[in-house]
Order: C-alpha cells, then sequence, then structure tokens
C-alpha cells in the first residue's frame, strides 16, 4: 500500500486505504504532538476523528507506519478507521482540556466537545474561574466559595500532601488506567474516584516490575523507593515547559550529592557524579545516572521513555526473570555473570535486592499458578513493607483462583489503607459461595473510594437483593448504578462492550448480552471470544441456526482460528450435518495435528457420508498416537463394521468391553458383543 500526502487549496489531505481497503482521498483536521513524532487525525462519519498509523518521525524527517510487522489492514480490527484508533476513545482526554466525549451508542457516533484543543493551563489547575475572581477582587477574595482551591484560585500542589496532589493531578494521564468514566474529571480529583490502574500482571511489565508495554510512569514510580520517601513529579519536572528542573545529573544530583537535602533525610551523603560510583569516563553515556538507574524503552518507534522504577541494575536477577538489564544493553556482547561480576568488584558489598516477586511472577506467567507460587504470591500481598501496587499485583495474579482458605487469609486486604489493594482483593471471592461472598463484600459498597465500590457490585451483581441486610440493599443499588455508568462510558470500547455483557450474563439478561458481544464483535471482528460467546449463548437458547449463522460469519472474518471452527464443527455435528462439518473439520486437524478429540469428530463425520478410505486413513493416525483410548478403540471398530469387516469389529469390540466396561456402545457394536 502506498500513500500519499499533499496539499490542496491551502488544506491537507492523505490519500491513503480506507476502511474497504479501496485508495481514497481523506483531510487531515488535526495534528497532534511537537516531538519526537506527529500523527495525524481524520474525521470520518458520525464525527469520528481517527488517527492515521502513518506518522511524521521529526528528528529522522521522515514518514514511517507504527505498526510496520502487524496486520493493520482493511477488515481488521486495528485498522486506521477502527475502533481501537479512534481519537476521542482513546486519547483526546489526555490531550485535550475539559474533553466531552458525547458518544451516541446508536449511531456510533461523536458529538464530542473541548474548552482548549490541547493540554491548557485549566487541565492541571482545575476551572478558572474562581482565578478570575481573585484576580478582580484580590485583597477580599473568598475561596471557600468555590472547590478544591487555594488562596488564588487554584488547585496547586502544596502542603503536606503535595505526593499525593500531585499524584492526583498528573496520574490519569500519565498512567496505564481504565477509566471510569467518558469525560475529563476536575483536575486533583481522587484518582481512584476516575481511574483503576493496571497492575504489573498481563504482559504490561516485566517480571520485575520493569515496563514492557507502553505504562506511561505511574505503575513505575509506585513501586520505587523514591516514591516511598516523598519524591513527588515537580521534584523532577517543570510541568509548564515540560522540561525537566535541571540538566542531565544536575536533576540527579540536586538531592543524591555530598551534603543531601533537608526534605529527603534518609539519603546517604556521597558524590554521586564521581568515577568512583558510576565507572564510567565522565561525560559519557555511562556516567549518566538515568543510563543504569531509568533505562529507556522506545514505544511508537521513535518515542524512547524513561523507566521511572529508579532501579539498581541486578543482571542476574534480570537474567532470571527474562527482563531487560541496563549494563547488557550496552555491553551486548557481554553475559550477566560479567556484569554482575563487575558490580560486585566496584562494591563487595552490594546486596541484591528481594528476588522473590520477580521469581514469583516470572514463574506464574510461565508455568500457572502451582502451590508455591500461591503461598509466595500470599507473603507478597500481605507484606506491609512492599508497595501498595506490587502488593495489589500478587493478588490480582491470584483472583478467581482462590481457594476457600486462600481467600480467608487475605480477608484483611478488604480493608487494607490501599484503594488498590482492596479493588484486587474483592476478585478472591468471585468463587466462594453468595452467602459468603455477600457477608464479605457487602461493606464495601459504601466505600469511600469509587473503584472499590464498583469492584464489589461486579462481584455481587448476581446475588439477590434479599440475600443482603436490608440497610445494605439501597447501597448495593447505587454501587450497580456506578457499575453500569462506568461501563456505559466504555460503550465505544470493544473490550467495554466485552465488560457489558458479561455483566448481562452475570444476571441472565440474555438479550442484553447477546447485544453486548455483538456490538464487540462490530467493533471489532478479530475478537474471538465475543464471537464464541453470542454462539454458545445462542445455542443455549435453543436457537442453533442462529449460532451456526455467528460461526460462520466468525470464521469468515477470522480464516484459520481454530477455537472458532471448533465450535463451528461440533454444533454441524450435532445438527446432523456431517458434510458440512468435514471441511471444518479438517481445518482445526490440519492446523492442530495432535488435537485427536477432533481427529476422532472428523472421522465420525467421513463415516456418516460413507468416505470409509478416508475415515481409514484419519484411524490409522488415531492408532498410531493412542492405540488404546477407548473412543479410538470405539472408531475403529465402526469403521471395520461399516466396511463389512465384521470379524475385525468383533475382536475390537470385545477389546473395548475388556479394557472398558463402563464404555457405551452404539446399538450395532452392541449387537457384535459375544
Amino acid at each position: 500500500m502506498t500513500s500519499r500526502f499533499f496539499q490542496r487549496d491551502g488544506h491537507y489531505f492523505i490519500e491513503t486505504d480506507g476502511a474497504d481497503g479501496k485508495l481514497a482521498t481523506f483531510e487531515v483536521k488535526y495534528v497532534v504532538g511537537v516531538s519526537p513524532l506527529q500523527q495525524y487525525l481524520v474525521e470520518l462519519d458520525r464525527g469520528r476523528l481517527q488517527a492515521l498509523d502513518l506518522a511524521w518521525d521529526i528528528g529522522n524527517q521522515r514518514w514511517f507506519h507504527l505498526y510496520p510487522n502487524d496486520d493493520v489492514s482493511a477488515g481488521n480490527g486495528l485498522h486506521w478507521t477502527g475502533s481501537y484508533k479512534n481519537w476521542q476513545a482513546r486519547c483526546a482526554v489526555c490531550h485535550q482540556t475539559d474533553f466531552r466525549k458525547n458518544y451516541d451508542p446508536a449511531t456510533h457516533g461523536y458529538q464530542s466537545q473541548w474548552s482548549e484543543l490541547t493540554v491548557g493551563c485549566e487541565a492541571c489547575h482545575g476551572p478558572g474561574a474562581a482565578h478570575v475572581v481573585w484576580a478582580k477582587k484580590r485583597a477580599d477574595f473568598d475561596p471557600a466559595g468555590f472547590q478544591n482551591v487555594d488562596s488564588h484560585g487554584l488547585l496547586r500542589p502544596e502542603g503536606n500532601g503535595r505526593q499525593t496532589i500531585e499524584q492526583n493531578m498528573c496520574g490519569p494521564c500519565h498512567s496505564r488506567r481504565e477509566a471510569m468514566g467518558a469525560d475529563s474529571p476536575l483536575p486533583g480529583a481522587v484518582f481512584g474516584d476516575h481511574y483503576n490502574l493496571m497492575t504489573l500482571g498481563n504482559m504490561l511489565y516485566f517480571p520485575d516490575g520493569q515496563q514492557r508495554d507502553e505504562v506511561y510512569v505511574l505503575g513505575s514510580f509506585l513501586q520505587s523507593k523514591m516514591h516511598t520517601k516523598g519524591v513527588t513529579c515537580t521534584n523532577c519536572h517543570d510541568p509548564h515547559s515540560g522540561g525537566l528542573v535541571a540538566e542531565g545529573n544536575a536533576v540527579c544530583t540536586q538531592c543524591h550529592n555530598e551534603t543531601g537535602r533537608a526534605d529527603f533525610l534518609s539519603l546517604k551523603p556521597a558524590n554521586y557524579e564521581s568515577a568512583a560510583h558510576h565507572h564510567h569516563p565522565a561525560g559519557s553515556a555511562g556516567a549518566q545516572c538515568v543510563s543504569c538507574h531509568m533505562p529507556a524503552r522506545n514505544y511508537m518507534i521513535v518515542d524512547g521513555r524513561r523507566d521511572h522504577f529508579f532501579r539498581v541494575p541486578n543482571p542476574l536477577l534480570s537474567q532470571k526473570a527474562g527482563s531487560p538489564d541496563a549494563c547488557l544493553s550496552c555491553h551486548a556482547s557481554e553475559t550477566a555473570a560479567w556484569a554482575a561480576g563487575e558490580i560486585m568488584r566496584w562494591a563487595p558489598n552490594w546486596l541484591n535486592p528481594d528476588s522473590t516477586l520477580a521469581e514469583t511472577f516470572a514463574a506464574v506467567w510461565r508455568k500457572g499458578l502451582s502451590r508455591e507460587a500461591l503461598d509466595d504470591l500470599c507473603a507478597i500481598a500481605t507484606d506491609t513493607s512492599r508497595s501498595a501496587i506490587a502488593r495489589a499485583s500478587a493478588v490480582r495474579e491470584i483472583g478467581d483462583q482462590a481457594d476457600p482458605m486462600t481467600a480467608t487469609a487475605l480477608a484483611q486486604l478488604l480493608a487494607d489503607d490501599s484503594d488498590m489493594i482492596r479493588v484486587a482483593a474483592i476478585r478472591l471471592w468471585r468463587s466462594a459461595p453468595a452467602g459468603d461472598r455477600a457477608d464479605r463484600l457487602q461493606p464495601l459498597l459504601t466505600d469511600p473510594v469509587a473503584a472499590v465500590r464498583v469492584a464489589a457490585a461486579l462481584e455481587l451483581s448476581n446475588i439477590a437483593p434479599d440475600e443482603l441486610p436490608v440497610e445494605r440493599r439501597d447501597a448495593l443499588a447505587a454501587a450497580l448504578a456506578e457499575l453500569k455508568a462506568s461501563m456505559g462510558a466504555r460503550s465505544d470500547f470493544p473490550e467495554g462492550q466485552m465488560a457489558i455483557g458479561g455483566l448481562a450474563m452475570a444476571t441472565s439478561n440474555w438479550e442484553a448480552a447477546q447485544a453486548a458481544f455483538a456490538e464487540a464483535t462490530f467493533m471489532d471482528p478479530q475478537l474471538v471470544q465475543a464471537w464464541i460467546t453470542r454462539a454458545k449463548i445462542a445455542a443455549a437458547l435453543g436457537d442453533v441456526g442462529a449460532a451456526m449463522a455467528i460461526l460462520v460469519d466468525a470464521r469468515a472474518k477470522n480464516p484459520g482460528e481454530i477455537s472458532i471452527s471448533t465450535q463451528l464443527g461440533q454444533i454441524l455435528m450435532s445438527q446432523g450435518r456431517p458434510d458440512q462439518a468435514i471441511p471444518v473439520l479438517r481445518d482445526v486437524v490440519s492446523a492442530d495435528p495432535g488435537n485427536q478429540d477432533m481427529r476422532i469428530t472428523l472421522t465420525l463425520a467421513l463415516l456418516q457420508t460413507g468416505d470409509f478410505a478416508a475415515a481409514g486413513s484419519e484411524i490409522t493416525v488415531l492408532r498410531k498416537a493412542s492405540p488404546e483410548r477407548a473412543e479410538v478403540l470405539l472408531v475403529l471398530a465402526l469403521w471395520q463394521a461399516a466396511s463389512g469387516d465384521l470379524d475385525g469389529a468383533r475382536e475390537t469390540v470385545d477389546e473395548i468391553r475388556q479394557d472398558h466396561p463402563n464404555l457405551p456402545l452404539p446399538p450395532q457394536l452392541d449387537a457384535l458383543s459375544r
């Protein structure tokens, strides 16, 4: 695909592939970004602003594609015209001031509004009306008539709570999070009242907590010792210039120096600029603090962003966890053992930090939740010396796999000081009996933080109100309303529709569930689980024809997707349509030759259509892999009987009777039994 940018009559255009895959011309309405790249927004029908995947590299003065190795062609959910590239849904709330999405689910359209096109003063300091009143009155200005403002009528991070205020001001945009509302909240609002911060799982971070996917700083910073000690954003960053408060190492040495700093008394005074500390030539990249303690990772191809964990390099732990190592990022030809040896040579008393979290997460992500890993996760979750995000992440890894003993052992976390931990702990009770779940979670329906109330409502959504104390029923209704509102705010996300469908299923609202999953597949045709869930609901409601139609459509949009073909093949067989099932089942077996269940089903379909030769070939493969499996012997006997080899069929039936006496036989084979 060749795309062409050009100007005409003072306007800017691009000729590129549209939603139908054909070349078309689109006007570029907005430019996004200054450096290191610029993206471009095209306005399509129904007010949709879509971000092109073709961007401009400021540093190298070139056009480039943001997804050079992915299939983002027309018809794919990731195409630039699709829901994942919609500006209003995914981006605008952080890039514009006072953004209001105004999405209409009925038309899939937007009538979005904003107060400023970019990030202006009010995006951080709040509505400016109070400041205007102050400017006019000055001496007799009374901030009491306004919400959350200082003596100048602005929200500003000051006083003992400065770190918390800045976290609430900066965090919503500088974090990987799930929004609970559609519009910009007031600056400085409690983070958990509007967002759920993503924890360290889901491949967003490496097992040791290093940034992996695009996580936007906050989740990394919350893991750091600097955060624990009270460091905050503006200690290092100038929010008005967008730059740092000093150049190079001076950002770090304003605190890490030979005299220390009065507001961070735990700092060890030392000359951190010396070769005795960094062991690299002065002025070199290796002598820069950030090279070792804030390694960078590129996002959007050219946008390098530094990890804000501020870790001490640990080459051996990185090797164990499968994480990047700052030393080897420069010394690529060396080994982890070499790097660790160099560090020990410089600092013989250097102690490796605790590696439990990294090794536990690495083991769980590789092998699943073993008993040993479960014990380690519980220990991390209850270790109050760790960061809240690490503890919440450990709880999240247990999730709804918690057995009653584990859930009870961690019940204390439902009252933890951290709302992030309370949110994670709620899910531990998903599999508990309704009564136990209601007893444990109903107090959280009135939690002071919205994210906690919404999480509790989700887990109690299928509980009958009369199972709660009378005084808690109104709280459940209110929390459920918050839950539904938060889901509605994400109704233009495919994943938002999946959540809506899940809630509808939990409350047995099958019509709403079908509608939500259908909307999800409309937005993202590659959302395989949504297709399969739609088909299962239709089949469970007795509309097998609709289930088959859904799966046929799903298969056309996802050729080669085994799970869809498997479901379709099974339904076709259950409906007595082996001739239609055979090509579907062949696709499954071809893609997954070791899938014996599907090969057995294919063999039965071939027998039913009278293709004994092809059935015999499949049986040969089955017999070679599992000669004694009961189902394999069964299809062998059926094939022998259908082919006229009654003696052979009798011998096979006798073998089944001897080795698998409880296996029921079809009438035609039962009659052959001696």
